[in-house]
């Protein structure tokens, strides 16, 4: 993109909800404020940290484009919607406390928006452990661009902070659901899906850091809430896909359960039950077949 005249960018708001993150937010506002492009504002909504957050915040007090909202802890999805209410921009943005920005990012992807009907602009990501050594992983899933609910509907391919929204989106479709404990950006997206474009940028603009802090992987609680996520947004938008695509993001719900508890807990009869109802869902989705090999064989 050529140089823009600083006046004449849209306005990104960039929300950063954090809880006892001090060790690494100051990095993460860091790498917002490095960005090429200009016009943005920080909103740091703090979820009732007992760290040294407020401490560390202290060096952002003179700096107009960083806000810092303390409240008391109340989850995550309360303290993201809380900075999309105090955001001013039309644009939104995310980075988690302990992630990291390539400074190209918004100059990369705001462009994106210019074609008619955007309203999501997500990139690939990178990793870095705790250290900030980088951190080699395999892409997990296919990214795709265009009108995306068929293809969102079975994965969500959309790596959460790397998304820049239109706050057209969030006016029409709603902001994050507050009674999800997780899975709250693929609900999100798929109700933006709806009604929106989303464009993928291949391009690493965002950097997430693995490290030992960081949440369990509660694999089944991931899914209760996939379930429910899923549930919700056949109920809200009933005519949004055809019955075979929705047999088929059913199969793939209960073949990913199985495949995930048969690989943490090394059990069968559960995982078993879970993929022979995929394949009684859509016995034509062959990743369903695989995964019953897979079981049989003890190769999960």
């Amino acid at each position: 993109m050529q140089s823009v005249n600083h006046s004449q960018q849209p306005l990104v708001s960039v929300v950063i909800a954090t809880f006892n993150m001090g060790q690494y937010l100051p990095e993460a506002i860091d790498s917002v404020l490095a960005q090429a492009w200009k016009n943005l504002e920080i909103i740091v909504v703090d979820d009732g940290s007992s760290d040294n957050t407020a401490e560390v915040m202290g060096r952002f007090d003179q700096d107009p484009r960083v806000r810092y909202i303390q409240t008391e802890n109340r989850g995550q999805p309360k303290a993201k919607n809380l900075g999309l209410q105090e955001a001013a921009g039309d644009f939104i943005a995310f980075c988690d406390a302990d992630d990291l920005w390539h400074p190209e990012k918004l100059r990369m992807q705001m462009p994106l928006f210019e074609q008619e009907g955007v309203g999501v602009v997500y990139s690939e990501v990178s990793y870095i452990d705790q250290h900030g050594v980088k951190v080699a992983k395999p892409q997990p899933y296919i990214r795709h661009s265009g009108q995306v609910t068929r293809h969102l509907v079975i994965k969500n391919f959309v790596p959460f902070g790397t998304a820049v929204i239109r706050r057209a989106c969030i006016e029409k479709n709603g902001a994050f659901d507050e009674a999800l404990p997780m899975g709250i950006d693929w609900d999100l997206w798929l109700r933006y899906s709806v009604d929106w474009q989303f464009r993928y940028l291949p391009e690493k603009t965002y950097i997430y850091r693995i490290w030992p802090g960081q949440m369990s992987k509660n694999y089944r609680g991931r899914y209760d809430n996939a379930f429910r996520i899923l549930n919700k947004f056949l109920g809200q938008y009933p005519n949004s896909l055809p019955d075979d695509l929705i047999a088929r993001a059913w199969a793939d719900m209960y073949v990913s359960r199985g495949m995930a508890i048969a690989g943490a807990e090394k059990t069968f009869a559960e995982p078993l039950r879970d993929i022979l109802t995929g394949l009684r869902k859509d016995s034509t989705y062959w990743p369903a077949w695989r995964s019953l090999a897979k079981l049989m064989l003890r190769r999960v």
